[in-house]
């Protein structure tokens, strides 16, 4: 039988970091956490300058290329958006001189970017970005990565001919919290995984992506044919333009949204190629504004023994109802404790157990609190928190650094299309579990569904 863990190196491992800790009381009197500190090790770029071009100027866009332009070497020579507002704000924003477009094909003509970033709406995803590798543009595209898992091996195909970098918007990929939890894994430090779980809840209305509609939305200021070109002929209908995520046209629901960011962490963590079942349950129990997609989803999977890791599985919630919690978290629990995994945060708590040079203590001690012989203490885990350093600039940073330096020297990325389909396609297949009310086999190996 494989083993995944190796309880011995972690105990060695976690030894050598406590001249980096401090020691800090937790909620137990008599019990001690240790708090680590992560810090992402420099390195020194590459300085060549970079034009990229934004294709998609709504607010992860825009969050997206403001990120971009932190880092050294970057410039923005222009802006494709379909509302015109938005093209107008990316000049005042970034510069008089960009040039701005409504078609993403003139983007692609230019000689002067070398890489893009599309924010589009989901069901833009597989022929932009086909048509950025096929003209030689690098590419940086939001997740999920396509609107359907019949998309992803034609993406797959034309990045393998390009010989460009394709790196998928999953920013937790490139955090210090995941990249500590990997290494903690692989170190036995939960021991053999066997159940993972998921939560993501947002309260405000925007979180539930009751998006602005601008007081001069219409066929005026909006290039509506050219966005409904590849789906559903309709009338103009602002709400489907400003607030696309609830509509299955143009979106891919709480899912392909949030969903796979977990499955990205997980993966990552795991190096998992994802499961081979998904179920999903769920509906829509407050928003009830035209929106087609659930505002409640549970999701369950099956992952199947690997050389990477043992079988195990995974449960996801999302909840837009949820009126005060608004948290985000991956937890991951093994025969020997548990993580909690965020971007800047892991906390690691590990059973406690006793060694058989204790068991005479542990009985005497036993006898004289409860009076009798035999009955176990209740004891807290031991747990110690690894958390990122304040001056620590951020997963998207980081993403983006991954993304910059991959292209200056002809490198690679984590988050490829084939990591970004197999963390997209439990997560849309989620979206077919839930309108079919039936479980879903999938071939992670392969990436294609199973009959």
């Amino acid at each position: 039988m494989a083993k995944y863990s190796n309880r011995r190196g972690f105990i060695r491992k976690v030894g050598l970091s406590t001249a980096a800790a401090t020691v800090v009381g937790s909620s137990f009197a008599s019990d001690k956490k240790t708090v680590n500190y992560l810090k992402r090790v420099k390195v020194n770029n590459i300085a060549d300058d970079l034009n990229i071009a934004l294709i998609g100027a709504g607010g992860m866009g825009t969050e997206d290329t403001n990120t971009a332009l932190r880092h050294e070497g970057i410039k923005l020579v222009a802006v494709c958006d379909l509302y015109e507002g938005r093209r107008q704000q990316a000049k005042k924003k970034w510069g008089q001189d960009i040039f701005t477009t409504d078609n993403y094909k003139e983007i692609l003509k230019r000689k002067d970017v070398d890489a893009v970033i599309i924010g589009t709406p989901d069901h833009w995803h597989k022929q932009i970005s086909i048509d950025a590798l096929n003209a030689g543009k690098h590419a940086y595209c939001e997740k999920p990565m396509v609107h359907s898992v019949d998309e992803g091996l034609d993406l797959i195909a034309a990045w393998r001919k390009s010989g460009k970098v394709y790196q998928v918007g999953s920013q937790g990929m490139s955090s210090l919290g995941n990249e500590k939890a990997k290494a903690l894994l692989a170190e036995g430090a939960i021991g053999d995984l066997n159940y993972a779980e998921g939560f993501w809840a947002r309260h405000s209305p925007t979180g539930a992506w009751q998006y602005r509609i601008p007081d001069d939305a219409s066929e005026k200021t909006v290039s509506w044919k050219k966005y409904i070109s590849n789906t559903t002929k309709r009338p103009f209908d602002a709400m489907r333009f400003f607030r696309w995520r609830n509509y299955q046209d143009y979106g891919t629901g709480m899912s392909g949204d949030l969903f796979v960011h977990l499955f990205s962490s997980l993966h990552f963590i795991t190096n998992s190629k994802g499961p081979n079942q998904v179920s999903a349950m769920g509906g829509l129990r407050y928003w009830k504004d035209g929106r087609e997609v659930p505002d409640v989803l549970l999701g369950m999977f099956q992952y199947p023994k690997t050389e990477a890791h043992p079988d195990f599985n995974l449960s996801l919630r999302c909840n837009f109802v949820d009126g005060t919690s608004g948290s985000t978290y991956l937890k991951l629990v093994g025969s020997e404790g548990s993580m909690d995994v965020k971007w800047r945060e892991v906390v690691l708590k590990r059973n406690k157990s006793f060694s058989s040079d204790d068991a005479f203590a542990k009985a005497k001690a036993s006898e004289s609190e409860t009076g009798y012989t035999g009955r176990k203490k209740m004891l807290p885990p031991e747990e110690i928190v690894y958390k990122a350093e304040t001056d620590y600039k951020g997963a998207h940073y980081d993403h983006f650094g991954n993304f910059f330096r991959a292209i200056r020297t002809g490198g690679t990325v984590a988050e490829d299309p084939v990591f970004g389909f197999r963390a997209a396609a439990p997560a849309l297949l989620c979206n077919d579990s839930y309108r079919q009310n039936d479980f879903i086999n999938w071939d992670p190996e392969n990436m294609k569904i199973v009959k």
